[in-house]
């Protein structure tokens, strides 16, 4: 194939692409989702076609720029970027006029400008050194050992096996592992090294005889040329200019072929270096701090030591859930430290000593007043004492340490549909309660979440009954409706992943596909969506049974309950045949007006249920409130005697509470989720959840000051709400 016939066939699955996100599927429905997919592997296979490839891209986004298609320009800019990392080698001149676009998208609003400075700054870095950007993602997805860039990244798969058939679990952990399998830290330094010199060097690095000379070299040696050249690429020797970089890098690639002549390229030129799969681990939830107990074995696995570096000296030890294996002395308070410090003030080391910093402070020194917002900082990151306020020897307050580096990132995907999304609200919030009390995971750990939605064909027992796809996947569509490129990449494998899974050709297929897919989102997907969780108190029939505290995400189900015993039942059925059926209620809830004023309203009506929903059928609703709606039974009489009619009440508010007026019980179904119902409830109180930090702070701030009601202090500039972030591909969009 020509150049000129090159290019238009990648133009054409460029535009084809686009015709996706206005709505215009492909004719063939298999191919729905799998348009980027399948350019991205072409330019894998053929390596010539990534500068095409993105000088099409280049023309697409100012196109889209110049005829304001603003719904074009973040699923053209992310699938520019994913080629750009993973090209041998783009000019310069290319890479200059994507990075004068993004520089144009910061006079645009949110997300077009968020997302325009991180790509501005990611190119600014590549094009000081090529190569960067795939070396560090490498780097980080396989833990790979590096001074320079000392950073760990990994994907954590989630799915529920009592909501997803065994043999979508199967395949997904089969396939999960086959990907891991594949990979080796040997063949990453390599990948790493291969794509650092052709970047450098463009088409006169021999890539066959690179890749070989690689191959016949010992582990040993291997670690050794990678240490050289992510030093070189990242700037720590050899200097910062690009020119120096670019010498060292040739004279790695000289030492590596024995000298080769310069220019002795083969004839097929460069040769792709597609970025290895990334360290993924599949989970079946199965018991409920699993999550918790995953990212702490993730910081800090079994085979380190129980104390880790600059644990004792910065926090104070974590509190490790009982049942996770580990080292007993992980749960002591206390450190012995032999002290070597003589006690005179010439014996301390001198101020520009990189090595130790004294922790001992005398009498008389300039004492340092703690920033507030040094607090502020500490509390938004888990609650903990504010700096300054632990008083050490003579009275005197230790200076406060250094801020912890965030050099783990876990990326937790959740697969599956509303069910699983509200099990996730209920971790995440038990693990911000645990971060209030002793902070350990916030300082160290970037943590994102992620959601696939996935719904096998026959729903699972645990399913709500007669409730579809889309009731089932209700933040998945929401998602979808905020995001088009959401919505064509990753909300069209919901009903592929069942297929894929139970394919007689699965292997050929779904280890390529669904694991690159899965990279793809969590690699590009940086933009969060923050739903609100809301926490509901339960009050039961039963005086001595103590209210039930739990939160939920998407929606919350009353329903009338059965009565139990014969003599309930024929009472209840003669109050049924007088009143209708239901139950006598008393709603009490402050009404959401367009002025945000409080408007406090109470209604008291015979109804079969309620049903409260947080996420909006439209995106224009947005997101905070719950979208009530109350069923009354209205009893009328005429001439052929007593007839009920049921009509809908729907209102929106943020608090509500519910009784029953005449004691009858009902029943409470949180998150579609047939596991947490709860029974004999006779009222509820639902309202926004608060986040923990800020119900600690608050709680010390009452102590402190109980004539106080307003926010206060460093509590005011807490976050209040609980937000559960899903992240993804353009957060969104106006």
């Amino acid at each position: 194939m020509d150049s000129s016939e090159l290019e238009s066939d990648i133009l054409r699955r460029v535009r084809a692409l686009l015709r996706e996100l206005d709505g215009h599927h492909p004719s063939c429905q298999s191919d729905r989702g799998m348009l980027r997919w399948t350019l991205h592997k072409r330019m894998d296979q053929n390596p010539r076609t990534s500068c095409v490839l993105v000088s099409i891209l280049v023309k697409e986004l100012e196109r889209a720029e110049r005829g304001d298609l603003r719904h074009y320009i973040i699923p053209l800019l992310h699938t520019l970027m994913y080629t750009l990392i993973q090209a041998p080698c783009i000019p310069d001149e290319l890479c200059a006029r994507v990075y004068d676009f993004c520089k144009r998208l910061l006079t645009l609003p949110k997300p077009f400008c968020t997302i325009g400075l991180d790509y501005a700054s990611r190119l600014q870095l590549e094009r000081a050194a090529p190569g960067t950007l795939y070396q560090r993602t490498v780097i980080s997805e396989q833990s790979l050992p590096s001074a320079a860039f000392p950073c760990q990244d990994r994907i954590f798969i989630f799915a529920d096996p009592e909501l997803l058939p065994e043999a979508i679990c199967r395949a997904l952990a089969m396939d999960t592992q086959a990907a891991q399998v594949s990979q080796s830290p040997r063949g990453c330094m390599s990948c790493v090294v291969t794509h650092a010199l052709q970047a450098a060097l463009g088409d006169t690095c021999d890539t066959a005889g690179l890749r070989a000379c690689l191959q016949a070299l010992p582990p040993g040696d291997v670690e050794h040329w990678f240490q050289q050249v992510v030093a070189a690429v990242e700037g720590s020797e050899g200097g910062s200019d690009r020119g120096q970089r670019t010498a060292q890098l040739e004279r790695i690639y000289h030492s590596l072929l024995g000298s080769s002549p310069k220019g002795n390229a083969p004839q097929e030129g460069l040769q792709g270096t597609p970025l290895p799969s990334p360290n993924i681990s599949f989970h079946l939830w199965t018991e409920d701090e699993q999550l918790w107990k995953e990212l702490v074995l993730f910081l800090r696995p079994l085979s380190q030591s129980c104390e880790p570096e600059g644990l004792g000296q910065e926090l104070e030890p974590m509190e490790m859930p009982d049942s996770l294996p580990g080292c007993g002395c992980c749960g002591q308070s206390r450190f012995s430290v032999l002290s070597t410090d003589s006690g005179i003030e010439r014996d301390l080391p001198a101020p520009e000593e990189p090595c130790e910093r004294s922790r001992l402070h005398r009498k008389g020194g300039i004492k340092k007043k703690p920033s507030p917002l040094d607090s502020v900082a500490l509390l938004q990151a888990g609650g903990g004492k504010a700096p300054g306020k632990a008083l050490g020897r003579a009275g005197m307050a230790p200076e406060p340490p250094a801020p912890l580096q965030r050099l783990h990132s876990a990326r937790v995907v959740l697969l599956g549909d509303d069910r699983i999304l509200g099990r996730l609200a209920q971790a995440f919030h038990s693990l911000r309660k645990r971060e209030a009390r002793r902070v350990f995971l916030t300082p160290r750990l970037d943590l994102q979440f992620y959601h696939i939605p996935v719904v096998p064909a026959q729903p699972q027992p645990s399913a709500a009954e007669h409730a579809g796809p889309e009731e089932l996947c209700e933040v998945a569509g929401y998602l979808g409706r905020a995001d088009p490129w959401y919505e064509s990449n990753i909300n069209t494998l919901c009903h592929m992943i069942p297929k894929l899974a139970t394919m007689p050709s699965r292997a050929l297929v779904t280890d390529l596909f669904l694991t690159d897919v899965i990279a793809y989102y969590a690699r590009m997907g940086t933009q969060p969506v923050c739903f609100q969780v809301h926490s509901v108190k339960v009050l039961f029939q039963d005086p001595a049974q103590d209210p039930a505290e739990d939160v939920f995400l998407t929606e919350l189900l009353t329903q009338v309950q059965d009565s139990p015993s014969p003599r309930e039942l024929s009472t209840t059925k003669r109050k049924s045949t007088l009143d209708g059926p239901g139950m006598d209620l008393t709603v009490t809830y402050r009404r959401v007006v367009l002025s945000e004023r409080q408007k406090e309203l109470a209604l008291s009506l015979r109804s079969s249920g309620l049903l409260m929903k947080a996420i909006p059928a439209e995106e224009a609703a947005g997101l905070g409130c719950l979208t009530v709606t109350i069923t009354e039974i209205i009893r009328t009489s005429n001439l052929a005697g007593r007839s009920f009619s049921a009509v809908a009440h729907r209102f929106r508010t943020r608090s509500i509470k519910v009784r029953s007026a005449e004691q009858r019980p009902f029943t409470v179904r949180l998150d579609k989720d047939s596991r947490r119902t709860y029974r004999d409830v006779i009222g509820l109180e639902v309202s926004p959840c608060l986040e923990p930090s800020y119900c600690l702070q608050k709680t010390r701030t009452t102590k402190c000051s109980p004539e106080e009601t307003e926010d206060v202090g460093l509590v005011k500039y807490l976050p209040k709400s609980l937000l559960l972030p899903i992240n993804t591909f353009a957060g969104v969009i106006p």
